[in-house]
């Protein structure tokens, strides 16, 4: 319920984190262990990460199809690398129709298997390419450990693959895709990202490179926000994707693959929420302007004026291109109202009440400092979207000063190990697996980013003293 306690972040953030998911209605518990059923509050907010994603697909030239959920076991087996890595997290079907299944069908963990084997098929000449295919869809992976929106049993993505004629061209691609993820976080999720390359013990498995967005969270935590991999001719080779080029010469594609999931929601709340709830990033927000009206149930005439002057205020907002709502729940005080909308996080919210009707008015409040200002009536439709524009950098200047302040560069390992529980490190890396293991079971901070901008990596290894393997420092941190 909106009116009990919340409890606050800095106090107890994974309380604070589980609590708001179910409180502010965006999901709520399943049947099924480790899964959740997203409700429409959630659920509209993933429908306008979807909706903006994919129109940043479109425009960058990708087409949108559909592969099945299940698939072969035996196609996981023809990628060594990539079979290894999920392996632990498939979930097979064995038996259907009453009797026991020639093959097992996996359940999709992700599609680079299926879309390799229609790849092959689909692709004979240089003239067949590029492919830049993405689908919507579901997957699963049977996580030991859950938690709703980061990691679950069953969650929702996008996943692209592509293919390419060359390596230069793939790499290209995978390079454009991270940078529509790091330009989607910056103007719409309102989180500050930093994209980079992910070391070779943190690659996607199959992949040669992989490139990342990281964000870091409220509690100090980084949270891996996107991907985009480049394949080489890995998948190519297992599953024999071959064309014929220019020179009627005989060739394997470079393929690519790029998603963002659900855990965008759980970036969205981590990344921005506060002791009183979510504060929802404008141009994602299912409600962007909440309309409270507020009078006396004794007074008849003067609540159909109010409520009248309420619907007016969003019917103007609506035609001005703003999503809002009036809230007209009975039984419920003005101030339970507050609180509930504070919690599920609605950018600004409007009072209008018999003193404010009188006076041509209306009260704005605002989500992130929660003050308050009267408004002329009059002005409400043209000052409303302009304040949303700025509730949007308010709320990007806030993340940004939160990271900085939570951000280190360290050349010893006794810095390391203090600064590293305080939030980013930037330290000089050898890029050994087993050194970063090391690192790990030290201080449970992996390796996020080789960040493409950032602090020069000249040097020794701040853990091993082995010489930098990356021209920049790496980004550690504990994760999600």
């Amino acid at each position: 319920m909106a009116s009990e306690r919340l409890t606050p972040l800095s106090e107890d953030f994974s309380s604070w984190y589980n609590e708001l998911v179910y409180r502010a209605d965006l999901a709520d518990l399943s049947p099924v262990r480790g899964s959740m059923v997203i409700r429409p509050y959630g659920y509209a907010l993933w429908e306008n990460i979807q909706d903006t994603l994919d129109g940043m697909f479109k425009a960058s030239g990708h087409e949108n199809l559909y592969f099945p959920m299940l698939i072969p076991v035996s196609y996981f087996e023809r990628e060594k690398q990539h079979v290894e890595g999920f392996s632990p997290e498939l979930a097979v079907v064995t038996h259907a129709g009453g009797k026991e299944l020639e093959e097992p069908l996996a359940i999709r963990p992700t599609s680079e298997t299926i879309i390799g084997e229609m790849y092959s098929k689909w692709i004979q000449s240089y003239r067949d390419l590029p492919l830049l295919y993405n689908q919507w869809c579901n997957v699963m992976r049977w996580e030991l450990r859950t938690r709703p929106f980061l990691r679950t049993t069953e969650f929702l993505w996008q996943e692209g693959h592509t293919a390419h004629a060359g390596a230069e061209e793939a790499l290209e691609e995978a390079f454009r895709m991270v940078n529509i993820y790091a330009e989607f976080a910056r103007d719409h999720a309102a989180i500050p990202v930093v994209v980079g390359e992910k070391t070779e013990g943190e690659r996607f498995a199959g992949a040669l490179r992989t490139f990342a967005i990281e964000g870091l969270m409220r509690d100090a935590r980084a949270l891996q926000c996107g991907t985009s991999h480049y394949m080489g001719e890995n998948f190519a080779r297992a599953f024999d994707i071959t064309f014929s080029d220019e020179h009627n010469r005989l060739r394997y594609v470079h393929t690519t693959s790029w998603g963002v999931s659900t855990r965008l929601i759980g970036a969205v709340i981590m990344a921005h929420g506060d002791d009183q709830g979510l504060i929802m990033p404008p141009r994602l927000a299912p409600i962007q302007v909440v309309v409270v009206p507020i009078f006396r149930g004794d007074e008849p005439e003067v609540s159909r004026q109010v409520l009248d002057e309420a619907q007016g205020v969003a019917q103007e907002l609506s035609a001005a291109g703003v999503r809002v709502k009036v809230d007209t729940r009975e039984g419920l005080s003005p101030g339970w109202k507050f609180n509930d909308w504070e919690q599920k996080g609605v950018p600004l919210r409007i009072e209008l009440g018999p003193r404010d009707l009188k006076a041509g008015q209306v009260v704005l409040v605002e989500r992130i400092e929660r003050g308050k200002a009267s408004l002329d009536r009059s002005e409400v439709a043209a000052a409303v979207p302009a304040r949303l524009e700025e509730f949007h950098r308010e709320l990007y200047a806030r993340a940004g000063e939160f990271r900085d302040a939570h951000t280190f560069t360290v050349d010893d390992y006794p810095s390391f190990r203090q600064r590293v529980e305080q939030g980013w490190v930037y330290a000089v890396h050898c890029g050994r697996p087993e050194c970063e293991q090391e690192i790990q079971q030290d201080t449970k901070a992996t390796p996020r980013c080789i960040p493409f901008d950032g602090p020069a990596g000249e040097g020794s290894c701040v853990r091993c003293g082995e010489p930098s393997a990356y021209p920049r420092r790496v980004i550690f941190s504990r994760a999600y």
